[in-house]
C-alpha cells in the first residue's frame, strides 16, 4: 500500500462516497453484464383514511425481481393483502420481462407465506439473529394462463 493513502471509518457514507463506490460498482457492472434495465417497484396498502398500513418495495434488474420489503400491519394479516401485493409485484415484473424472483426473510417473519406462493429456499444462515434463521428464497416466474 502507498503511504499517501489511508483508510478511515465513517458512521454514514456521504454523497462523495456514493459517487465513487456506488456509481463505480454500478458502472463496472454495466460494463461487464450490460444495462440492468432496472425499475423500482412499490405497491402501497392504504386504509380508508389514506394511512399506509403495508406495502411491497422491490426492484427489477437483469431479468430478476428482488423483493426488498413486504409488510402488512399485524391486524390485517390473513386477509389476502400480502398475497395481492406479492401477486401485483410479480405481474409487474413479468411485464418488464423478468423471469425470476429472489428475496430473504427471517424464520420469525414469513418463510411459510413465501413457500405457499411457490418460493423455494436456496440458502440459509443459521443463528441470524441468534436462535433464528435467515432464509433466501427464489421463484421462477411463469406466464399467467
Amino acid at each position: 500500500m502507498d503511504k499517501e493513502y489511508n483508510i478511515i471509518s465513517l458512521d454514514k457514507p456521504d454523497d462523495s462516497v456514493w459517487d465513487v463506490v456506488g456509481w463505480g460498482i454500478h458502472n463496472y457492472n454495466i460494463q461487464i453484464a450490460g444495462d440492468t434495465q432496472s425499475k423500482q417497484l412499490c405497491f402501497v396498502l392504504r386504509a380508508p383514511d389514506k394511512k399506509t398500513v403495508g406495502g411491497l418495495i422491490g426492484k427489477t434488474y437483469w431479468d430478476w425481481l428482488y423483493i426488498d420489503l413486504l409488510f402488512v400491519k399485524e391486524e390485517l394479516r390473513g386477509r389476502g393483502y400480502g398475497h395481492r401485493l406479492l401477486e401485483m409485484a410479480e405481474d409487474e415484473a413479468r411485464k418488464c420481462g423478468v423471469k425470476n424472483v429472489y428475496l430473504d426473510t427471517f424464520s420469525f417473519q414469513a418463510p411459510d407465506f413465501y413457500k405457499q406462493h411457490g418460493y423455494k429456499v436456496f440458502g440459509e444462515l443459521k443463528d441470524f439473529p441468534a436462535g433464528h434463521q435467515r432464509y433466501f428464497f427464489t421463484k421462477q416466474l411463469r406466464n399467467r394462463v
